[in-house]
């Protein structure tokens, strides 16, 4: 059975963070998922695996092709800016994303585990969109089917021209802010005067069955500690497999922000550190691959 295509999109402006490596590493566990990276950044990415695609575009190249693409003006004033463009992207980047069955709106600042262990072809045959929590959309790893009626939901939030059109970021792309509530129980129905942001349309519709949506855990997040990274794997206290760790905390409380010369096949994660305890390594080398 031929399986279906995945891509995993991320705009990403500035220097490849200490973590960048990790990240690489757990993308050449997913040979079958495409990692695509639009930058201006020109440094070479040691042991880039072939899966790894980079697009270089300025900034500004950027700017312009959303305001063409979207008809009207608008606002990206810095890199974080484009989290709120981040639904938009399988209208945007149609051209990029035209021969994959699916795509992800990602981020960096993840370590993967197996995506297609719970990205199954049952799962991408039942669902339209698929988020990586219960509680709302997660622009960490949130799915989409590579249909126009999906790509173009973001057109239903009645506040989606303005968010574009301005300079600050208001979380557009997952709940605008409202994760503390939607995680203590309360729907986003219960926020009617709210930013409608992704959470919002995709609950929408959901409700009125225009679309199916998944919304479980399968993602590790904040510093618990007790995370094992193991030949393409991820688990929580060897109990529990996830399908990623989204270094959103972790990043800044690690004690140790150097990128390694070494990655081996078996990493612990600690609330502070990140821990090699293999004896088979991996040399990064300073080697680029086409893209």
């Amino acid at each position: 059975m031929i399986q279906k295509k995945i891509a995993i999109l991320t705009c990403w402006y500035g220097s490849y963070p200490w973590y960048f490596s990790y990240f690489i590493h757990s993308c050449g566990y997913n040979p079958t998922v495409d990692f695509i990276i639009i930058t201006e950044n020109q440094e070479l990415i040691p042991n880039k695996p072939e899966n790894v695609k980079i697009i270089h575009q300025s900034l500004d190249e950027l700017k312009t092709l959303f305001s063409e693409k979207l008809g009207f003006t608008v606002s990206i004033d810095f890199p974080y800016k484009l989290c709120d463009f981040k639904p938009a992207y399988g209208f945007i980047f149609h051209e990029i994303l035209q021969k994959y069955d699916f795509w992800v709106m990602g981020d960096i600042d993840i370590v993967y585990g197996d995506i297609r262990s719970f990205m199954t072809e049952e799962i991408l045959n039942e669902f339209d969109v698929i988020s990586s929590r219960d509680e709302y959309i997660t622009a960490s790893f949130c799915l989409f089917k590579n249909i126009d009626f999906i790509n173009n939901l973001f057109k239903l939030s009645k506040d989606y021209k303005m968010v574009f059109s301005k300079s600050n970021y208001f979380g557009f792309d997952e709940c605008s802010y409202l994760h503390n509530p939607l995680q203590n129980g309360r729907s986003i129905f219960d926020f009617p005067d709210n930013i409608h942001s992704m959470t919002y349309v995709v609950k929408k519709l959901e409700a009125e069955g225009k679309l199916k949506a998944s919304f479980e855990f399968r993602i590790l997040e904040f510093c618990p500690g007790k995370i094992k990274w193991e030949n393409g794997k991820i688990y929580y206290k060897n109990l529990y497999e996830a399908m990623f760790y989204h270094l959103i905390f972790f990043k800044n409380a690690c004690k140790k922000k150097i990128p390694p010369n070494l990655i081996l096949n078996t990493l612990y994660f600690t609330p502070t550190r990140i821990i090699n305890k293999q004896n088979k390594q991996i040399s990064i080398t300073k080697t680029d691959y086409a893209n």
